[in-house]
C-alpha cells in the first residue's frame, strides 16, 4: 500500500497513466461505442489531477468542501470512469465493463446523479465550461460568507470543441471579470476535432484571447508528460486574482495507428489497434486487466494526501455557532425548499398592476432575507424587474452581493445557475420570454440533474406590442411546457404570482419557470393565492349546467371574464377556469380534474401562443383561441385586435363556437 511507501519515488505513476488509457479503450471497445482519441491522448492530465491536485474522498463522492471537477469534454467520460474506479471511488469493474449500457451507472456521457464522482452532467460541449463559473461563483460566496470553513476549486477539462461554442465565452469573460481565482480549466489542445484538423475551422489565439478577458494563460507543450501538467496546476493553483487556463498540448489518440488524426476521435479501436497501444505501453493485451499495485498506488496517493477530509470538516462545523450549522446543512442537503413566512406583499392602491411588478415584491420579500438565493438579470434589471433592494451588488469586490449582473449572455447565465445549484443553492434568473431561445440548452441540462433554479420570463406576450414579432413571445411557452422536469408557471395577475412563488418556494427539488407581464392588469377578486399549486381551478362559475368551459391564464385572463361577463348578458353560461400551470393540473387525480373540466362540458382554450400546449385537453381545434404565427409591431390594444384577443373579439368568437 502506498502508505507504506515513503516516496512517490517507488511507485511507477506512468504505469498509472497507461493503464487509465488501457482500461478506457477497453470500456470503447466492449461498448463498441465511445472516444478512445481523448482517452489516450488525455490521461495524462486525469492522472495528474486526480492524484496530486484535486481535494477529494472517495469514500465520500459528495463531501461538501471537495474540489469540484468538470468534465467539459463529456465524449471523455470513460476517460473519466476508469480514473474514477482506479482513484477509489465506488465503482465496480463490471460497471466498466457495461460502459454506455442499459441501467448502468457509466452512462455514454457523464450524468450527475448516477456516477459518482461526477459533479454535473456534460456532453453538449461548452455547458461543461460554463457550469464550472457557476461553481466557482458559489465556492466565492461562501468562502467569503464562512470564512475557515468552505475553501474549494473547481477544475475543468475542455476540448477545442468547447471552446468554439460560443457559450465558453460568455461564460470565461464574466469569469474574468468576477476574478474568479478559484477556476482552473485545462484544455486538451490536439489541433484535431471530428471533421478534422481545427487549422480548417479553429485559428483563434486562445492566449490572446483568454489574457483579453482577464485570465492567466500557462502552456504546457508536451501533455504526455504528467510531470509537466504537475507542475502547471501547482503554478495555476499560486496565482493571485484571476482564473487560470492550462493549454496542454497532446495527442489525440496517442498510440494508435490513427493517433494525431480525427479517425481517432469518436471511433472504437480495432482489437489489432488495441494489441498495439498495450505493447507499447507494456500493458497485458488482456481486456479490463488491472494490476493490484496500480489500484493500490493510485488510490494510496490520494488517500496519503487528502487525508480524512470529511471527518475534518465534520468536526470543524461542530465548533460553529448553530446558526451557521444550520445554513451550511441547507447547502449541503438536497431539500431546496424555502420557508415563505416572511414574505410580505403590498398590492397598490388602484389593485392594478403588471405581474413583473408583483414578481418583483415578492422576491424582495424573501431574498433578501435568506443566504440560500442569489441571481440577476441577462442584462435586463429594469425590465424583468428582479433586482434585489439592498441586496448589493456580486463582483469581484464583494461576492456577497444577491445581484449578478450577467450581461447579455443568457445560454451562459443558465449554466452558471446550474453551477450555481450544483454547490446548494437556490439561483434564478431572468430574460425576456422570447429569449429563453437562447438559454435552452443549458435549461435542458437544469432539468435533467433536477436542479432548483428559478427562471423569470417577463414580457410573455404578444401584448409588449410595439418591440414586433422578434420580442413577442408564441413559440415558447410551448417550448417551456414540454420540457421534462419543469414546472412552468403562467400567473394572471399579483394573486397568482404570489401563489406561483409560494408553490415554487415550497418545492424540494426541480427546476421552475414563471413568465409574467410587461402590462399592467387588474389584481382580480377571482383569483386565489392557495389554488395556484393545483394548476388550474375555477375563478368564475355557473348556477346551473355551463354551456362551455373556456381555460385561460395570464393577460389573457381578464379579457376573457369582461367577455364572459357580457355574454352573461345574453344568456349564455360560461365556466372560467385559470390554467397557471398547465403540467401540474395534468398531474392531479381524476376526481379533481373532472370536477373542473367535467367531460360532458365542451371547453374553450384562449391563449396568446401555440394551441399545440393544450392538445391533451381539446381534440378540436376550432375550439383552440390560440396563437399560431408571429406577431406584429403596433400598440398593444391594435395588436391584440388584430390576432382577435381583444374583448370585442372574444366575445364575438366565443359566441359564434356555441350557436
Amino acid at each position: 500500500m502506498i502508505n507504506e511507501i515513503e516516496s512517490l519515488d517507488e511507485i511507477n505513476e506512468q504505469k498509472i497513466v497507461d493503464t487509465i488509457r488501457a482500461l478506457s479503450i477497453d470500456m470503447i471497445h466492449e461498448a463498441n461505442s465511445g472516444h478512445p482519441g481523448i482517452a489516450l491522448g488525455a490521461a495524462p492530465i486525469m492522472y495528474s489531477l486526480y492524484a496530486h491536485h484535486l481535494n477529494i474522498d472517495p469514500n465520500y463522492p459528495n463531501f461538501f468542501n471537495r474540489d469540484r471537477f468538470v468534465m467539459s469534454a463529456g465524449h471523455g467520460s470513460a476517460l473519466l470512469y476508469a480514473t474514477l474506479y482506479l482513484a477509489g471511488f465506488p465503482i465496480e469493474l463490471e460497471d466498466l465493463k457495461k460502459f454506455r449500457q442499459i441501467n448502468s451507472i457509466t452512462p455514454g456521457h457523464p450524468e450527475y446523479g448516477i456516477t459518482p464522482g461526477v459533479d454535473c452532467t456534460t456532453g453538449p460541449l461548452g455547458e461543461g465550461f460554463a457550469t464550472a463559473v457557476g461553481m466557482a461563483m458559489a465556492e466565492a460566496n461562501l468562502r467569503t460568507r464562512y470564512k475557515g470553513i468552505i475553501n474549494y476549486k473547481t477544475y475543468v477539462l475542455c476540448s477545442d470543441g468547447d471552446l468554439m461554442e460560443g457559450i465558453s465565452y460568455e461564460a470565461a469573460s464574466l469569469a474574468g471579470t468576477y476574478k474568479l481565482n478559484n477556476l482552473i480549466v485545462l484544455y486538451d489542445s490536439n489541433n484535431v476535432c471530428l471533421d478534422g484538423k481545427t487549422e480548417n475551422i479553429f485559428t483563434d489565439n486562445i492566449i490572446m484571447r483568454f489574457q483579453s478577458m482577464g485570465w492567466n494563460v500557462i502552456i504546457v507543450e508536451n501533455g504526455d508528460n504528467y510531470q509537466s501538467v504537475d507542475k502547471a496546476i501547482e503554478e495555476a493553483k499560486k496565482s493571485t486574482d484571476k482564473p487560470t487556463i492550462i493549454e496542454v498540448k497532446t495527442t489525440i489518440g496517442k498510440y494508435s495507428i490513427n493517433e494525431g488524426t480525427n479517425k481517432v476521435h469518436g471511433t472504437p479501436l480495432s482489437e489489432e489497434d488495441i494489441t498495439r497501444i498495450k505493447e507499447k505501453v507494456g500493458i497485458r493485451d488482456i481486456p479490463f486487466a488491472i494490476s493490484k499495485n496500480v489500484l493500490e498506488e493510485f488510490s494510496g496517493i490520494i488517500k496519503n494526501r487528502c487525508g480524512n477530509l470529511q471527518e475534518e470538516f465534520i468536526k470543524l462545523l461542530q465548533t460553529q455557532n448553530e446558526q451557521t450549522q444550520k445554513e451550511i446543512d441547507y447547502f449541503r442537503g438536497s431539500d431546496k425548499s424555502i420557508l415563505t413566512n416572511d414574505l410580505y406583499y403590498e398590492p397598490p392602491v388602484d389593485k392594478v398592476e403588471s405581474t413583473r411588478d408583483s414578481s418583483s415584491k415578492v422576491l424582495n420579500s424573501i431574498v433578501k432575507n435568506t443566504p440560500f438565493m442569489i441571481g440577476g438579470s441577462a442584462d435586463l434589471f429594469a425590465s424583468n424587474k428582479t433586482y434585489i433592494k439592498d441586496g448589493g451588488d456580486f463582483s469581484s469586490t464583494n461576492y456577497l452581493g444577491k445581484n449578478i449582473f450577467f450581461g447579455v449572455r443568457e445560454n451562459a447565465m443558465s449554466a452558471i445557475m446550474n453551477g450555481l445549484s450544483l454547490c446548494g443553492f437556490r439561483p434564478y434568473g431572468s430574460t425576456f420570454l422570447p429569449f429563453a431561445d437562447f438559454l435552452k440548452p443549458s435549461l435542458r441540462l437544469s432539468c435533467m440533474m433536477n436542479l432548483s433554479g428559478i427562471y423569470i420570463f417577463t414580457h410573455d406576450s404578444i401584448s409588449v406590442g410595439e418591440d414586433g414579432p422578434t420580442h413577442q413571445a408564441v413559440e415558447q411557452l410551448l417550448m417551456l411546457r414540454s420540457m421534462p422536469n419543469l414546472d412552468v408557471f403562467r400567473p394572471a395577475d399579483a394573486n397568482e404570482v404570489i401563489g406561483s412563488y409560494k408553490a415554487i418556494f415550497a418545492k424540494e427539488q426541480g427546476p421552475s419557470a414563471i413568465t409574467l407581464s410587461r402590462n399592467k392588469t387588474p389584481i382580480l377578486e377571482e383569483t386565489k393565492v392557495n389554488e395556484v399549486e393545483k394548476g388550474g381551478y375555477i375563478v368564475l362559475d355557473t348556477m346551473k349546467k355551463p354551456d362551455a368551459i373556456i381555460m385561460t391564464c395570464g393577460e389573457e385572463l381578464h379579457l376573457v371574464l369582461d367577455a364572459v361577463k357580457r355574454l352573461k348578458t345574453k344568456g349564455i353560461e360560461i365556466r372560467v377556469v385559470s390554467m397557471p400551470n398547465l403540467g401540474r393540473f395534468l398531474k392531479q387525480d381524476f376526481e379533481y380534474r373532472e370536477s373542473i373540466l367535467p367531460v360532458e362540458v365542451r371547453k374553450i382554450v384562449v391563449e396568446a401562443a401555440s394551441s399545440l400546449s393544450w392538445n391533451q385537453l381539446i381534440y378540436n381545434t376550432k375550439y383552440l383561441i390560440c396563437l399560431d404565427q408571429f406577431g406584429t409591431s403596433g400598440k398593444k390594444d391594435d395588436v391584440y385586435k388584430k390576432f382577435g384577443f381583444d374583448v370585442d373579439s372574444l366575445e364575438e368568437k366565443i359566441e359564434q363556437l356555441l350557436k
